[in-house]
């Protein structure tokens, strides 16, 4: 691995970690972060990823910086609240813990209409298609949680050849090889029946009640990187959600 391959894992990492600081109010709106040397003794990093990792906040729009004046984080520009999105995404990296994502198949696929209809792509373009179950790490035996369906995007499906060694979600591993942040995921729930075909899988009796979960991952220029199916039988789903009003 190269030396600016390392770097460039190093700078999402701190940026990840002060990005979680941010939305977690240990620097709140108008708090100034530690000194481009205090955190490179904290993160034991040079300046540079530093810089990066700073560059990646004011991307985001979380921080702005000035000559003499240091790191300032600052409000969100619309209402609608980046820390529901980041805390989403953290919650989507730790539910895949604890679990093991057994894969059956990764393929590159054509997208016709029926697949077009459910995962929002467009009809004939080509996406690195991963199928597979997901399943309890404690107790693999047991019947899978859920069916997941991953569609990268052609653009980042070089990830295709790390999968059979890695069972966390993906969209970590497109964000480190490719030096780019998800910043945006949009979620829809809808009732299905399960079909013949997954019910196997899924150790159920065909056309049981089912939730179907679409994830759409988009990184800061808005292209879709990822898109996610998991099917869950009724039974082995609840979705959780803490709401807290966010004073500015």
């Amino acid at each position: 691995m190269s030396d600016a391959k390392v770097v460039d894992h190093r700078y999402l990492q701190v940026a990840r970690t002060l990005r979680k600081e941010i939305v977690d109010g240990v620097y709140p709106v108008g708090s100034q972060l530690p000194t481009e040397h205090e955190l490179c003794e904290r993160f034991a990093v040079s300046r540079y990823t530093i810089r990066e990792a700073l560059r990646r906040l004011r991307d985001d729009n979380l921080v702005s910086s000035r000559p003499r004046t240091g790191t300032l984080v600052v409000p969100r520009p619309s209402s609608d609240s980046y820390v529901q999105h980041v805390m989403s995404i953290n919650d989507l990296v730790a539910f895949a813990t604890g679990t093991r994502f057994a894969i059956e198949s990764v393929a590159t696929v054509t997208v016709d209409d029926v697949l077009a209809a459910r995962t929002g792509l467009i009809t004939g373009e080509q996406w690195l298609a991963v199928r597979g179950f997901r399943q309890a790490d404690k107790d693999p035996s047991a019947a899978a949680l859920c069916r997941t369906e991953y569609y990268i995007n052609r653009a980042f499906a070089a990830v295709g050849r790390l999968l059979q060694r890695h069972e966390g979600p993906i969209f970590p591993l497109i964000e480190d090889l490719f030096g780019l942040s998800i910043v945006e995921v949009h979620q829809e729930i809808a009732a299905v029946l399960v079909s013949p075909e997954l019910a196997e899988g899924l150790d159920v009796d065909p056309g049981i009640p089912a939730l179907e979960v679409r994830r759409t991952y988009k990184t800061s220029d808005g292209q879709v990187a990822q898109v996610t199916i998991n099917t869950h039988p009724a039974s082995r789903f609840r979705h959780s959600m803490t709401m807290r009003r966010v004073r500015v």
